[in-house]
């Protein structure tokens, strides 16, 4: 089983950092901005079909720096915890995973939300993420659901969500403007102490 170290979140939280043997997930930091250019650039005909359109600023150090303020924003107010996904042993970027609109009270939930760079797909590596970022959702945010939205011709992101232990649940329709786009979503759901087949395959 690989091996897992959490930091938690506290009323100072510090910047959470998980880790296995093979991969690292990690709040992104400014210095992150030439590897997250090359990597977007390269694949941005892979991504664009799944994603919104892209702004005629995308790539840009101006907009990456917001990017990243706005991201520690976010995870100091409690609302999201956006990661970047690296390749343990060289540090490479692979992609990104964003535990996003975590609702507290009744709800104890997120949404997840990933991506992953074109020569690195199909390789196995996001659904590592998804052993690591599942375990801290439920033990160090303590939340209860995670949801996941995924197109319904996005077979790969279905595969993904069926092989980590999230069930179907249904349709939402128009749910979110992508590539130009209202397109439906089938929604994704999993619940803490949930079996499902996560962690049976970690190839």
């Amino acid at each position: 089983m690989a091996r897992s170290v959490f930091r938690f979140l506290s009323r100072q939280p510090e910047l959470p950092e998980l880790t296995s043997d093979k991969h690292v997930l990690r709040l992104p930091r400014f210095r992150d901005y030439e590897p997250w250019h090359a990597l977007r650039r390269e694949s941005r005909d892979f991504l664009q079909p799944w994603e919104p359109t892209w702004r005629t600023d995308e790539l840009t150090m101006r907009a990456y720096r917001s990017r990243v303020l706005r991201n520690e924003q976010e995870f100091s107010s409690g609302l999201a915890v956006p990661f970047f996904l690296f390749d343990r042993t060289d540090d490479t970027l692979l992609g990104g995973l964003t535990i996003g609109l975590i609702r507290r009270g009744a709800a104890q939930s997120c949404m997840i939300g990933y991506w992953m760079g074109e020569r690195y797909a199909g390789k196995g590596h996001m659904f590592a993420a998804l052993q690591l970022a599942i375990p801290y959702i439920f033990k160090g945010l303590e939340l209860h659901r995670i949801e996941a939205a995924c197109i319904p011709d996005n077979v790969n992101s279905i595969r993904l969500l069926e092989k980590a232990g999230f069930e179907r649940e249904g349709l939402l329709r128009e749910y979110l403007k992508i590539n130009g786009q209202w397109r439906d979503h089938m929604l994704y759901s999993k619940l803490a102490g949930s079996q499902g087949s996560q962690g049976k395959d970690r190839r």
